[in-house]
């Protein structure tokens, strides 16, 4: 990038001649890649029934987004709905994460050897996909050195929030496209060929709107910072760069519009659509970002979780030794009009992450924070504001790179006896990095799918109509969507997880479905363990559930409170259960059968 706006001396003159792809390329490039698959050792040491330990019921669901994603390049389906979820309502899936930018290609990969390879190809893929993409951007285009260029892309692939991701987020994990988009901003505003940069932009945009808009959102929020940073410091240069990158927007916006206006129009206007996903105050703790992640070397799990979501939402946690650094880093390298500008971007996205208040060590301040000015426009709305700290993960993989780069130009040779500054420089890394760095993720061995559908007995007791889970599958619990898969997607189910509308005319956006009473009863039970007084009325809004649902059969797998959910289920249908292949069933046809 620095080459790119003229900034010699930041980088070499020789640096302005692509460097052609040599052995240390492959070699940094497979050791990111080993460095993947060392994290997720367990998951592919385990495919047939390895579960990522803190992804909660998100690898149920990234299997079954696709599983049915490859069911519908198969079937020559659309895949932006289905109705194999939330029966007879369906998702719609370009309003979820479905990430039809893997989902599709990898699909041969999908049903051939199952989603979950799939789920994992995409994890490992992805982080070394990112550090490889920013690698590729920082050494021929902000730095001379390739072993700089390898410590920055590390970061940017490894960073504690993607590692934090990396358990249940693959759409914030494959962001190898993102380092291209930004070198490719960055060409337009050197005025380099507009129209043709312009379209080859609008066709990355265009494919990383099928990756992930959140991520995109936040890099283009960060860029625009950067940007505002650099026309600051050079505001002769600035009115250069404006036609340029006008035609290049327009042109590749233009494109862009063209080929996903269809898919966006369906994910906010299409069935089962909706406005926005409300998640209250998200913004990070300033403690969090002294504290290092749950799986990182120096990670302290309850630490992190005191002021994180979740184990999934660690997005902050550079630790204090990278933080302090960070600040050397900025004062040292002030004067470079790019350092600088990189510099500001990164402060400035730490600082909306915090949110729309700020908050010490727990401690409301009572201190607004800059996000209220943006927290309620469209899009911003539905963005988790702690997510905007990952904004600073290049930020710090390029400092990183211009800091080694300028060390290692002041001090050409390892070999100086009397001052080896590049093994000090190095060492200072190390001290900085180590910290931080990453650590396998827990991978545990999921529960075995009852035989009821692996062996083809509920074939028995469906026809048209969906599979009732006890209770129904939900955020909380979505083991069934893995047992559908099993199944071969062979039956719909009531419930599920994914994002929808918060009821017919209500499009506020939840998880799972819209509670129905027998749903809601259901829950109480799981939780609690005790056994209802079932009333006249329960048992006719359980028909009226099962009705609504289309129901064919209730099904119970063994798990907490049993008995009392069995019970419960007799009492409302007035039936016994019948214990077929690891799991109580009630076949309800004749309850359905004037389905309305």
């Amino acid at each position: 990038m620095t080459a790119l706006l003229d900034a010699p001396e930041t980088v070499h003159v020789a640096e302005r001649k692509r460097p052609r792809w040599n052995r240390i390329d492959t070699l940094v490039v497979l050791c990111y890649v080993l460095a993947a698959f060392v994290i997720y050792a367990g998951l592919w040491t385990n495919l047939s029934s390895g579960y990522l330990y803190n992804s909660a019921q998100d690898q149920n669901m990234w299997e079954w987004f696709f599983a049915v994603t490859a069911r519908s390049v198969w079937h020559l389906q659309n895949p932006l709905e289905s109705a194999l979820q939330n029966h007879p309502d369906g998702v719609n899936l370009m309003a979820n994460t479905a990430m039809f930018g893997l989902g599709i290609p990898l699909s041969p990969i999908t049903l051939l050897f199952g989603p979950t390879v799939t789920w994992a190809i995409a994890l490992t893929g992805g982080l070394a996909g990112t550090a490889t993409g920013w690698y590729w951007v920082f050494s021929r285009h902000l730095v001379g050195s390739r072993l700089a260029a390898a410590i920055g892309g590390a970061f940017c692939g490894f960073a504690p929030a993607m590692i934090s991701h990396g358990n249940a987020h693959p759409n914030f994990v494959g962001l190898f496209l993102l380092p291209f988009i930004v070198l490719w901003l960055v060409k337009l505003a050197r005025g380099e060929r507009p129209v043709r940069n312009g379209l080859l932009l609008g066709l990355m945009l265009a494919y990383q709107v099928f990756l992930g808009e959140e991520p995109l959102l936040i890099t283009m929020l960060g860029f625009v910072v950067f940007a505002l940073a650099y026309v600051v410091s050079r505001p002769r240069e600035a009115g250069k760069m404006v036609r340029p990158m006008a035609i290049g927007l327009v042109i590749g916006g233009a494109l862009a519009l063209v080929l996903v206006i269809y898919p966006l129009w369906w994910q906010f206007f299409g069935p089962q659509s909706y406005r926005t996903l409300e998640h209250g105050p998200v913004g990070n703790d300033t403690a969090a970002f002294t504290r290092f992640a749950t799986e990182s070397i120096a990670g302290d799990p309850s630490a992190a979780a005191d002021v994180s979501m979740n184990r999934t939402e660690e997005n902050a946690f550079f630790g204090w030794p990278l933080i302090v650094f960070m600040v050397v880093l900025t004062i040292w390298l002030w004067r470079n009009v790019m350092a600088r500008s990189i510099a500001i971007a990164m402060f400035v996205m730490a600082w909306l992450s915090l949110g729309v208040e700020i908050t010490v060590a727990h401690t409301a301040t009572g201190i607004p924070g800059p996000w209220r000015l943006l927290a309620n426009l469209p899009l911003f709305d539905s963005l988790l504001e702690s997510r905007l700290a990952m904004a600073c993960i290049p930020a710090v993989g390029a400092l990183l790179a211009i800091a080694t780069d300028r060390v290692f130009r002041a001090a050409p040779s390892y070999r100086d006896r009397e001052l080896p500054v590049r093994w000090l420089w190095l060492g200072t890394l190390v001290a900085v990095l180590l910290p931080v760095a990453p650590t396998p993720l827990e991978t545990i061995t999921r529960p075995a799918v009852p035989a009821f559908f692996t062996t083809g007995a509920w074939r028995d007791y469906v026809g048209s109509g969906s599979v009732v889970t006890v209770p129904l599958t939900g955020p909380g619990d979505a083991k069934a969507l893995n047992w559908q898969v099993h199944a071969d997607l062979g039956f719909p189910l009531a419930g599920g997880y994914f994002v929808g509308p918060n009821g017919p005319n209500d499009k506020r956006g939840r998880y799972g479905a819209p509670n129905r009473p027998t749903a809601t009863l259901l829950d109480d039970v799981r939780d609690n363990g005790t056994v209802p007084e079932v009333s006249d009325k329960d048992r006719a809004n359980a028909v009226a559930d099962l009705r609504y649902w289309d129901a064919d059969v209730v099904v119970l797998p063994p798990g907490q409170n049993q008995r009392a959910l069995q019970s419960t289920v007799e009492l409302l249908l007035n039936e016994p259960a019948r214990f077929v292949d690891g799991v109580w069933v009630w076949d309800v046809r004749t309850l359905t059968l004037s389905r309305s």
